[in-house]
């Protein structure tokens, strides 16, 4: 199949498909905000008054669905080298993740407050080279992993997107390390042909 007709059937996909629909429908900035919304109804992961960080955030779809789930009382930080509309209750930080600097300044958007919870919808802009994308979509969960091993407080759960593949077991083996459960999530506005999954891993243990 040519590029061409490659990118109109995906096009045509996307304008067909039920959860790009509602999103207009609904008033949100994504598909992927029905994603975590089957996620957070099954888990119960949010209550009001928690600090969350949302990775991979633009346009914004994640931390829409957070903010009012918060009651005004908690925060969430998103972060994404993309730019993203302001939404509120939601501190942007525009940086990219794989950088030193993203982490300073997401140090000092939690002021010294240890996450409750860090959700990741992070992904690689894709090459085409499936070995190389797997490899860079595993690299930025391990990313989100070391985060949550600095700035997840003891017992709090991290939520992170990964597609299945080369090194997805190894990356399943260190969340198993660092927190008491983890459990695969396949939520039904994941399209069915996509390999995404999301890991949730619950109660992550005190450094020893």
């Amino acid at each position: 199949m040519s590029r061409t007709k490659t990118s109109k059937a995906w096009m045509h996909e996307h304008v067909t498909d039920l959860y790009v629909r509602r999103a207009k429908q609904e008033g949100y900035r994504s598909r992927a905000a029905y994603k975590l919304l089957e996620i957070l109804q099954k888990d119960k992961l949010v209550r009001p008054g928690m600090t969350v960080v949302d990775l991979g955030a633009a346009p914004g779809g994640w931390s829409q669905v957070l903010a009012p789930l918060l009651a005004g009382s908690g925060r969430v930080i998103a972060l994404d080298s993309l730019d993203m509309e302001p939404i509120p209750g939601v501190v942007f930080v525009r940086a990219d993740f794989s950088e030193d600097v993203a982490l300073e300044q997401l140090r000092q958007a939690l002021g010294g407050r240890p996450a409750d919870l860090v959700l990741s919808d992070m992904a690689p802009n894709i090459s085409g080279v499936g070995l190389v994308d797997q490899a860079r979509s595993v690299h930025l969960a391990e990313l989100a992993l070391e985060f949550s091993r600095s700035y997840l407080k003891p017992g709090g759960c991290l939520l992170v997107k990964v597609f299945q593949g080369t090194g997805l077991d190894e990356y399943r083996k260190q969340l198993g390390e660092a927190f008491a459960s983890v459990a695969v999530r396949k939520p039904k506005a994941s399209r069915d042909r996509s390999s995404e999954l999301f890991l949730l891993a619950k109660g992550r243990k005190a450094a020893t």
